[in-house]
Order: C-alpha cells, then sequence, then structure tokens
C-alpha cells in the first residue's frame, strides 16, 4: 500500500500514551512537531512536560522562554511545562552526587582527583541519562504526557540504547565500577534502569514517532532508525511526513520540482515504514516560532494550510558559491576542515562537495566523518584517485581501543585481574573514549594532507569538543614541569587557525541560523574561530514565484542579511536544486574549479610540518 496524507487528522494525538518520543533526522522538524503536541495536548486540559535531550536545543526560542534543568511553566499556556536536559549541568550535578559520597574524611587532593577524573564526555553522558531515566522511572511524576524532544538519530539511538547497556553492565557488577573511576551511584540507580528501559520497551506507555520529510535520505534514515529501535525492543513506532509540498503554481519549474522529488520520496518508502501508522503535516507559509504558530502548525483549520497572497520578493543578494570556498581551501598546503551544524543542513554534501573541489585542485584529501548516522558512500556513489573516505564507527573504535588497553595493560595481571580490568572496559562510557581517540588520530593526519570532516549534528560534537578540551587539561598536568618539552594537543590544533578551518553550514531559516550562531559562541569559548559559513539549499537563489514558497521567501531573505551582517566574514551559497547532489558528477559541478585554479593549485609547495611532541 502506497502512504496517503491523513490530511485533517494527527494520529498520535488520538490516544497519546504518556510518553512520546519524537526522533529523526536532524532539520526535520522534531523540535517544531514535539512542541505542537505538547502544545496541544496541555490545551486539551492535560499536565505536560515537555522535554528536550538535545545539547544544541532551539525550544526557548520557539516558546519564548529560558530553558533551565528544572520544570519551568510556559507563560500563557496552563499545564504546560519545559525542561532541558543540559549535559554541563547534569554532570556537575552528579558530580556533587559522587563527591559526596566520599568518606567525611577524604582529603582535598582525593576529592579533587575524583572531580577531575569525573570531568570527561563519558561523565556527561551518564548524568544525562541518569536524569532521562528517572523521567522515565517515575510514573507518579504528576504528568500526564511526557514530550521528549530528542538530538538527531544517531544521538538518541545511543540516548535509547543506553538502558539496555547499563542494566547489562550492572548486572552482576557488585563493584559499580566504569572506565572513568568512582561512579558508584551507578550500582544505586541499578533498579532505576531497569525500571527506564521496561517503560521504554512497554507500548502501553511509550510511543516513538519517527520524524522525516519528503526527502529520500530523511526517509531512508527513519527507515534505519526503525528498524534499530525494534532491535531494542521498543515496536509501538508512528511516522509522521512533515513539510509535505504540493505546488500552487504549475508554471513554476521550481515548485514542482519540489513537489515531484517528494512525492517520489514517499512513493519509494520502504517497507518498514510503510507498515507504520502514519500522519502527514504541511508545509507551511510560516515560521514555526511561538505559541500561535505552533498551535497552527497541526491545526487543521483552512486558514493555516492555505498559503499567503503572494508578494514580490527580492532577488537573493549576490553571494559567492561553494567553488570560490573550495578556491579559498586550496591556497593551503595540507590542514583540517571541519564541517559543522545542526542536523538536516547538509553537512555531509557540503564536506563530500569540497573534498571532490579540493581534489580537482590537485591536493590528497582523507574524507571522515563523526557522525554515526553518516552516510558518506552513499552521498558519493563512487570513487576517485586521491580520496580516500573513512568513518569513525564507534562499535569498531571501542573494540580497538579495549584491545589495546588489554595488551598494554594485561602484562603481569592474573586471570582474574585481566577478567575485572576486560569487565570495566565494557562499560557502555568506553565508547565516548574510544570515539574521542579515532578523532584525534585523523585529527593529526592534517599535518601533512587534507582530512575533511564531517562531524556528527551540533550536540553530538559539542560532547566531543567538551572530551577535547578534558584531555587537554589532562596533557597539560601531566607534561607540566618538564623543561621544554613542546606538546600539541588535539584543542591546539582546532585553535590554530592555519591548521584549522571550520565550515559551518545552516539552511535560510531562524532556527538553523540561531543554531549555527550558538555553536560559534560555543567554539569561541573554546577560543576556536569558524572560517566561513555556508547557506544551503536556499530557494531565493533559485528562483520561484510560487504562492507559497514566495510567503517564506521574505523570511528566508531576512536570514541571509541577518548571517551577512554580522555573524560570518565570510558567506557562501548553495541554491536548492531540482536534482539532489548525489554521486561523483553532481557533487563536483558544485565545486568545478576555474580555469587555471586546479593547475595552479596542483604545483603549490608542500610545507613540511614542524617537529613537535604529539598527543594526539
Amino acid at each position: 500500500m502506497q502512504p496517503k496524507a491523513q490530511r485533517g487528522t494527527v494520529g498520535f494525538l488520538s490516544q497519546p500514551t504518556r510518553h512520546l518520543f519524537f526522533t529523526g533526522k536532524g532539520g526535520v522538524g522534531k523540535t517544531s512537531l514535539s512542541s505542537a503536541a505538547a502544545l496541544a495536548l496541555a490545551d486539551a486540559g492535560k499536565k505536560v512536560l515537555l522535554v528536550s535531550t538535545d545539547a544544541a536545543s532551539n525550544l526557548d526560542e520557539m516558546l519564548g522562554i529560558e530553558l533551565r534543568n528544572t520544570a519551568t511553566p510556559v507563560p500563557g499556556v496552563p499545564g504546560l511545562s519545559v525542561l532541558n536536559i543540559d549535559p554541563d549541568n547534569a554532570a556537575e550535578s552528579y558530580r556533587l552526587r559522587v563527591l559526596a559520597q566520599m568518606a567525611a574524611n577524604a582529603s582535598d587532593t582525593d576529592r579533587s582527583t575524583v572531580r577531575e577524573q569525573l570531568s570527561g564526555a563519558c561523565t556527561t553522558e551518564i548524568a544525562s541519562f541518569d536524569e532521562f531515566a528517572s523521567l522515565l522511572s517515575d510514573p507518579a511524576g504528576g504528568y500526564d504526557h511526557i514530550v521528549f524532544d530528542t538530538a538527531p538519530t544517531g544521538h538518541t539511538l545511543r540516548l535509547l540504547s543506553l538502558p539496555k547497556a547499563w542494566s547489562g553492565f550492572l548486572e552482576g557488577n557488585d563493584r559499580g565500577a566504569s572506565c572513568l573511576g568512582p561512579h558508584s551511584g551507578l550500582k544505586m540507580q541499578e533498579v532505576r534502569f531497569k525500571a527506564a528501559l521496561d517503560a521504554l520497551s512497554d507500548p502501553a506507555q511509550t510511543t516513538v514517532i519517527l520524524v522525516t520529510r519528503p526527502d529520500k535520505g530523511a526517509i531512508n534514515e527513519a527507515a534505519r532508525t526503525a528498524e534499530e529501535l525494534h532491535e531494542l525492543g521498543l515496536n509501538n513506532q508512528r511516522l509522521a511526513i512533515n513539510g509535505v509540498f504540493h505546488a500552487s503554481d504549475r508554471s513554476d519549474a521550481v515548485a514542482r520540482a519540489i513537489e515531484a522529488l517528494g512525492q517520489l520520496a514517499i512513493d519509494e518508502m520502504p517497507l518498514s515504514l510503510r507498515v507504520l501508522p502514519h500522519d502527514s503535516v504541511p508545509l507551511r507559509a510560516f515560521d514555526t516560532v511561538g505559541l500561535p504558530a505552533l498551535r497552527a502548525l497541526l491545526s487543521t483549520a483552512e486558514q493555516a494550510v492555505a498559503p499567503a497572497p503572494a508578494t514580490g520578493v527580492e532577488a537573493a543578494p549576490a553571494l559567492s558559491g561553494l567553488d570560490a570556498l573550495a578556491d579559498a581551501l586550496a591556497g593551503a598546503a595540507h590542514g583540517l576542515i571541519m564541517v559543522m551544524g545542526k542536523g538536516g543542513v547538509g553537512k555531509t554534501t557540503v564536506a563530500a562537495a569540497l573534498a571532490l573541489g579540493l581534489i580537482q585542485r590537485g591536493k590528497t584529501v582523507h574524507l571522515s566523518t563523526t557522525d554515526p548516522a553518516a552516510h558518506l558512500a552513499g552521498t558519493l556513489e563512487g570513487e576517485v584517485a586521491g580520496l580516500h573516505v573513512s568513518r569513525i564507527d564507534p562499535k569498531v573504535e571501542t573494540e580497538r581501543y579495549i584491545d589495546k588497553i588489554m595488551a598494554a595493560k594485561s602484562p603481569g595481571l592474573s586471570a582474574q585481574e585481566r577478567a575485572l580490568l576486560l569487565e570495566d572496559l565494557r562499560s557502555p562510557c568506553t565508547e565516548e573514549v574510544a570515539v574521542f581517540h579515532a578523532f584525534s588520530r585523523i585529527v593529526s593526519e592534517a599535518r601533512s594532507a587534507f582530512v575533511v570532516l564531517d562531524t556528527a549534528p551540533t550536540g553530538h560534537s559539542l560532547l566531543l569538543m567538551d572530551a577535547t578540551g578534558a584531555y587537554h587539561r589532562q596533557m597539560l598536568r601531566e607534561f607540566e614541569g618538564r623543561g621544554n618539552t613542546r606538546i600539541v594537543t588535539p584543542l591546539m590544533r582546532l585553535q590554530d587557525a592555519d591548521y584549522t578551518r571550520i565550515v559551518l553550514v545552516t539552511l535560510p531559516e531562524v532556527t538553523p541560523v540561531s543554531q549555527a550562531a550558538a555553536l560559534q559562541e560555543d567554539l569561541r569559548r573554546a577560543h576556536i574561530e569558524p572560517y566561513a559559513w555556508v547557506i544551503n539549499k536556499s530557494v531565493l537563489a533559485a528562483g520561484t514565484h510560487d504562492r507559497l514558497l514566495a510567503a517564506r521567501l521574505a523570511g528566508e531573505r531576512k536570514q541571509i542579511e541577518r548571517i551577512g551582517a554580522g555573524l560570518a566574514t565570510r558567506v557562501f551559497t548553495l541554491p536548492w536544486l531540482t536534482s539532489p547532489p548525489i554521486g561523483l558528477a553532481a557533487l563536483s559541478a558544485l565545486v568545478r574549479a576555474h580555469e587555471g585554479v586546479a593547475s595552479a593549485a596542483a604545483t603549490s609547495a608542500t610545507q613540511t610540518p614542524n617537529a613537535s611532541h604529539s598527543t594526539s
């Protein structure tokens, strides 16, 4: 059966379970739909808690309220409260609880050591999970419904797998150990973790709403997510197709192409999604910011669906394309190019295109990704000389890390001690440490070649940055007082503007631009300055006169002007394309070198990296 739009009905609100999880590829509208759903339930007289598990959440902008790590009532919406599981606040609270368990006569040095042991990304993950589990395991929390606005798919799958992972790790482990030190509180929370797992697996308590757009990539990722969630025991799933577009002007080639691509993606939907109950939410003429817009998003009223009258829209500002960015990057002999941004903005496309652009200009390139849900091979659809493609696979890197530690520490240990060491290394938090080590290896490769790194969506990347900072501080302490020894940590390489160039990718919409700006501020606090911004999928640059699209173009122009007016010193753009840029030919066309550029780049001198003590 072909999925049909269920216009006028929103099935996930007809008989909602207590827990509603909205998940999916970044940029598909999880925050909009989860906020609209929570608002609708509250308007119906229910007591509702809306929870964000995304470190890069923009719920504050949508609801006009400051997010806190405690439930905060939303003004103007009786019965609705919002809670942000902020990783930093959760980690500090967790550290304080662990320190409180230490003996009263523990020295300041002992306490300082424990605090440092609990300063890494692993502790941040455990702490966030601890708060998440407490919401699932407390049926008497006083709320009729808890609506979860989750981080993009890869990070969410990690979060949802933790109840099973930690329950399995703690079962039979009476020491409560973990890879980073005294997590004695974990054993005490074993009952809570198991209750969380039971709640997630109970279809009477939990529904997972897989959010997608009528886009082949987003739909395929939703299908993969559905299958992985089934493996975790989360079988009560629904599908929500967001932003379904119908052209109002059949003479508009851009509008017709957008509609046709969306319908084709729906027609070719994998079987794992076809069998799910589903809802269709039409593309709106407005940004989903503010209570009136969120209420209208799921409304069946005709005025919420009808496009605004056509209005004249000025042409797009003249901006350079991705080819110009490739020219600028190729001016160096080597270096690290990190492509970052909110999920769903097109980071993988931009990263792959820039890698091919550097190849065109005579460079050797390693293209890799830190995103658990990324599929570079599917974007490239082919091989090219001089380009090495890889991905940081968390499972592979974890096994590699465990093997390395066992080989280094096993000699001299008894069989029982080796078994205990291996047991500790099987802790779920080992994965975060292993991924960081893999990231460090790839960063160091840019000393002699180009490395283009397609990063995970913002929240997950920030956790990786936290791990990088913690490692930097540890190395500085260890090498303190060692005379003229020079160390170069991964953080120092990221801070070096001659070594690393950060490219922020965004869509010309309020939320992605705001999140890119927030990411830029986070990077600047770590003394990392972004090199350039890329505005992807600009319909304004493509040209259209469709009434619904035209109603959105004024907002797009405002965001382009906002970026150019102070957020970025270098701005490049990619227009919305009638054919998705998939495959070597399409990607290469985005970055084709101007005549003479490739030959000049190919003959550029290769610099010899300075000798130093690298901790990567």
